[in-house]
């Protein structure tokens, strides 16, 4: 008897042991493991500053380039950098990979999630001035006023950057990075979380954290960003002297009105992190009245408790507050999952981890409106995100175009309207149901996490697609003008760009015409004249014609800096110019019928043409030249199939280092290249990665002058 229980003991050590890390436990709702991927592609849509190369949103590009500090996220669908909720979204990241990040390894997204934590705390640890920190760049009140890509706001507003003091924000800050040393193993961060909780623990202040106001005020006042922190310096260096701080701030938190219960009816978020405080001081100390207020706490969520409950909508989602119910409710799934995970009590661990999947899969698509809340994922998912960047407007209006150009893949929107009501409105002026922002995602990606290392799930082996892209830079014409002796253009260049919005310097366009009727009257190219009449720049440069190819000649009209044409604005966004092509006055042979650029134009009405091609420099970036134009012979300082010239245009320059990270990232194939992959290949390794990248950049940069 006792050898058979031997054996089948045996049998079942070696089955566990054989069982893969990503064991499928039970059949899941939701596919979470493609949701976290998603989830957390999200943070690189949020980057600021140069982007990184493994950065995988194809329309984002660097932007943000002359902050007072490079780097981190965007807020929310707008530009600011708020280091409050920015700080707290990396402690929850920090804390999803403390405690689930073995979970999610064999789904390939521990990866990203690290890289993208260290984005945030490397911004973090440089807005550690000593004595002060930035914690804020960007104004709030005039990039509001904007509706704009990210890469092209400093041609609208300067960005302005703020330094505190504050307990409120130096304190979260200390807590991010004190997580990130441990998660990230990496020393660095722990000094500087060491040196920001000691100015908060020195300053016990806000009264200097003042230009966030009416975006992120610290309404929970500090205490609790103490304690979060000092927890967090604990667990990373086993010093008991953080342990005892975090303590002696619990009599500070704030309490229920009117009574001395501490206050438990609300939710972990950018503003009160004293919820997580407890949850883990009741871990690390086992003292029963931290376990007491966690689960008071969580009852309240769940249950209910002393007679008082959450409200929930009909389909079963906690809605706690109208400004991302969501966010909430997923981030206390993430709390009631961490909790369950530490206790012994069979009742109370079912209890919180139904909660958690419930509200998870809520969120997934299990609700009555039978649709995701995520965009690009799931049933019917928000195609509305309240986000410029993925709107891609070029006119600084949120209704064009109509649909974002984007898909803003993994981010959680607010919710359902009210728990009484839990209508939606997927649209992009409903900043209720729609808004997006980076500390909505961070609770929502650790209980993501837990789900995968529980679930499993299958990640996109092709993600992200690439989208399909519009049309950028093009001109519109009319026939202005046209009398027996001239043609006069009317002619708008745009820039509608969107795969990264940005700006080309050296912008023209051509416009064609034949000149044979002029030959045959016995005239030629010499007796014709270009005269510019109105001009929406003033400065833009309309050349004499220049011959292409036998009769056919062209104008060329230059923007010596593009600049003034950018998506940015409904003026802005593109120039318009009127120019006038003109034989000797008295002579009547002019025929613009076999002009090449005058094609399907009409009188009055501009209309899109692609017999105006538009140039970046000498590059064709839209249209069609005519037939028959000149073969070009490259110059000896630029021979065919030169390492970095990627698109074969005789320069090394940003356009090229463009192009090779769509190559790494696989948004491009070597084939796609002129020359294919010779030229990207940088330092002849037979492999193209990251080393060419870095090489690439240090040669545009000027540090190497050649591979």
């Amino acid at each position: 008897m006792r050898k058979g229980i031997c054996i089948a003991l045996t049998f079942a050590i070696l089955f566990t042991l054989l069982i893969p890390q990503f064991t499928i436990f039970a059949a899941p709702t939701h596919n979470y493991a493609e949701a976290l991927q998603k989830a957390i592609y999200f943070y690189e849509c949020q980057q600021a500053g140069p982007l990184p190369e493994w950065n995988r949103v194809e329309w984002r590009g660097d932007a943000t380039m002359n902050d007072y500090i490079k780097g981190g996220w965007y807020d929310a669908g707008d530009h600011v950098k708020f280091n409050l909720p920015m700080s707290y979204t990396a402690s929850m990241l920090g804390w999803a990979l403390y405690e689930y990040g073995s979970g999610i390894e064999a789904s390939g997204q521990k990866i990203h999630l690290e890289r993208n934590l260290k984005f945030a705390l490397d911004y973090l640890a440089a807005c550690d001035l000593g004595d002060k920190v930035v914690y804020q760049i960007g104004d709030g009140n005039a990039d509001h006023k904007w509706w704009g890509p990210a890469e092209v706001i400093e041609l609208e507003m300067e960005r302005p950057y703020y330094t505190c003091k504050a307990s409120c924000v130096t304190g979260q800050m200390a807590a991010a990075l004190a997580i990130g040393s441990i998660v990230l193993k990496d020393s660095s961060y722990l000094a500087h979380a060491k040196s920001l909780f000691s100015l908060a623990d020195k300053t016990k202040s806000d009264s200097d954290y003042t230009k966030a106001k009416g975006f992120y005020d610290s309404w929970s006042g500090f205490y609790d960003e103490l304690a979060w922190a000092a927890v967090w310096l604990y667990i990373a260096t086993n010093d008991k002297t953080y342990l005892d701080k975090a303590e002696s701030y619990v009599p500070n938190f704030g309490r229920e009105d009117q009574s001395t219960i501490m206050k438990y009816r609300w939710g972990h978020c950018w503003d009160d992190v004293h919820y997580g405080a407890m949850l883990l001081l009741a871990k690390l100390t086992d003292k029963q009245e931290y376990h007491d207020f966690v689960k008071m706490h969580l009852d309240w969520w769940t249950v209910g408790y002393n007679g008082q409950k959450i409200d929930y909508t009909s389909g079963g989602l906690a809605w706690m507050y109208q400004w991302g119910s969501l966010r909430h409710s997923t981030t206390t799934a993430f709390l009631a999952s961490v909790y369950a995970d530490s206790i012994k009590d069979s009742t109370l661990k079912t209890r919180y981890s139904d909660f958690a999947k419930q509200q998870i899969d809520y969120a997934l698509g299990s609700n009555p409106n039978k649709r995701s809340y995520v965009v690009g994922f799931g049933n019917n998912p928000p195609e509305h995100p309240h986000h410029r960047t993925a709107h891609g407007s070029w006119s600084d209006q949120d209704i064009n175009p109509a649909n974002h150009r984007h898909i803003l893949y993994g981010a959680l929107v607010g919710g359902p309207q009210s728990a009484s009501d839990s209508s939606y409105e997927d649209t992009v002026k409903n900043y209720q149901c729609n808004e997006v922002a980076t500390d909505y995602n961070a609770g929502f990606v650790g209980i993501l996490c837990k789900m995968v290392s529980r679930y499993g799930g299958t990640t996109l082996s092709n993600f992200p697609a690439k989208e399909t892209r519009e049309d950028e830079f093009y001109v519109e014409a009319c026939v202005n003008q046209e009398g027996s002796n001239y043609t006069e253009i009317k002619a708008l260049l745009n820039n509608h760009s969107g795969w990264p919005a940005r700006v080309i310097k050296d912008f023209s366009y051509n416009y064609y015409i034949d000149i044979s009727e002029v030959i045959e009257a016995g005239y030629s190219a010499k007796d014709l004249t270009v005269k510019k009449g109105y001009d929406e720049f003033s400065d833009t440069k309309v050349s004499e014609l220049i011959n292409y190819s036998g009769n056919i000649y062209y104008v060329k009209v230059s923007y010596p800096d593009g600049s003034v044409i950018a998506p940015i604005g409904q003026e802005q966004n593109n120039g318009e110019i009127q120019f006038r092509i003109s034989a000797p006055e008295g002579t009547s042979f002019w025929d613009s019928s076999n002009d090449f650029s005058r094609e399907g134009l009409v009188k009055q009405d501009v209309k899109k043409t692609k017999n105006i091609p538009v140039y970046d420099g000498n590059e064709l970036i839209y249209g069609t030249e005519p037939e028959g134009g000149p073969s070009i012979s490259p110059s000896p300082s630029s021979p065919v199939g030169m390492k970095g010239d990627l698109n074969d245009d005789g320069k090394i320059n940003s356009t090229d280092y463009a192009l090779l990270k769509r190559l790494i990232l696989g948004i491009v194939e070597a084939s796609d290249l002129p020359n294919g992959s010779v030229v990207a290949d940088l330092n002849s390794d037979g492999r193209i990665n990251s080393t060419d990248y870095a090489l690439m950049k240090r040669y545009i940069l000027g540090t190497i002058t050649e591979f």
